[in-house]
């Protein structure tokens, strides 16, 4: 019985992970500052364009860590 209560909370958790990224995927283009933040490192030359979002991706993982610190409390 203990396993399956298990196994229901992390598909419930999966599920919301999935969903808030499909959110994220529909309203990406409509959220301004995302992905241009400063600390983000963009090269344009002639012929070479280079984009790394450094800023945004630390922004986003430390968001996940806080989301999911939450989750696993007990």
């Amino acid at each position: 019985m203990n396993g399956f209560f298990q196994l229901g909370k992390i598909l419930i958790v999966l599920g919301l992970v999935i969903a808030g990224v499909g959110l994220l995927f529909a309203l990406g283009g409509k959220i301004p500052w995302i992905g241009r933040l400063p600390g983000d490192i963009y090269i344009k030359r002639k012929n070479f364009t280079f984009y790394f979002p450094l800023a945004t991706s630390l922004l986003i993982s430390i968001i996940l860590t806080l989301i999911f610190m939450l989750f696993r409390r007990k």
